[in-house]
């Protein structure tokens, strides 16, 4: 393993260790045994690791400690998340150099939209989303393409709210929200104007491979000014037809 720069004073050190004391060979390690590879006090192996556990990074049992499922989940996670990049920029570059507008690829986490790509200029909108940056999924083009393939009891659950009012043209009414979530499922798009942002119009589709639910969505953004996110709808759903369709290829089971 690379040589990490981390404090071993620190919280975050210490359960490092801790997970980094497992080999590959392991089935179990006892608390001992850890207390001996970390080099760290015995009482702290024990706190960090109960810690450790509840966090599901570590499960217990009669013979000691093994790496948790909360691990395998975070690693399937990541490797998903950079397929999906690998797959998804070539188009996303396309998308921006047809429309010269800010492009973005965002995926659900829980209640809200990440923002895992974008792509845009110096003259494109000033659209306050940064790469790592979280938006609620209902006041968003990308975030309700995301939510209306969640299922009934996502999208029942983020509609009894609270739902917050961005902006003065934030939709906060559930009835008028599940319409267009309805909409976006029978059209294959969705649009915002100025619900999260003042100045800010984008137009979004989601990546359907297949999944119960799509694993990401693509959007274009621009200043409301010159901006006609219906004109660019089509280019967006053939974005992400694409991206679904080399992803539902990879998926499928090698001979």
């Amino acid at each position: 393993m690379a040589q990490r720069q981390l404090d071993d004073r620190s919280v975050l050190g210490r359960a490092l260790l801790i997970l980094e004391a497992f080999g590959v060979e392991d089935q179990a390690v006892g608390l001992s045994e850890l207390t001996r590879r970390t080099g760290l006090p015995k009482a702290t192996v024990h706190r960090m690791s109960r810690d450790l556990v509840a966090a599901r990074l570590l499960s217990a049992s009669p013979d000691g400690y093994r790496l948790g499922r909360g691990l395998f989940e975070l690693g399937m996670r990541a490797a998903t998340e950079r397929t999906l990049l690998e797959v998804a920029i070539p188009f996303l570059q396309d998308l921006f150099t047809r429309t010269s507008e800010t492009v973005h690829l965002g995926v659900r986490d829980g209640d809200e939209v990440v923002y895992i790509s974008k792509i845009g200029g110096h003259r494109q909108a000033r659209s306050p989303s940064r790469i790592g940056g979280r938006m609620p999924l209902y006041c968003t083009a990308i975030g309700k393409s995301l939510l209306a393939h969640s299922g009934p009891v996502t999208i029942d659950r983020i509609l009894s709210g609270p739902l917050v009012r961005r902006t003065p043209r934030t939709v906060v009414a559930p009835g008028l929200l599940r319409a267009q979530l309805a909409q976006a499922v029978e059209t294959g798009v969705t649009f915002e104007h100025e619900e999260s942002t003042i100045g800010i119009a984008c137009v979004a589709a989601p990546i359907l491979d297949g999944s119960d639910e799509p694993p990401a969505a693509i959007s274009v953004t621009g200043p409301v000014t010159r901006f006609r996110p219906e004109t660019h709808a089509s280019s967006v759903q053939a974005a992400a037809a694409g991206i679904a369709s080399i992803l539902a290829r990879r998926a499928q089971p090698q001979p």
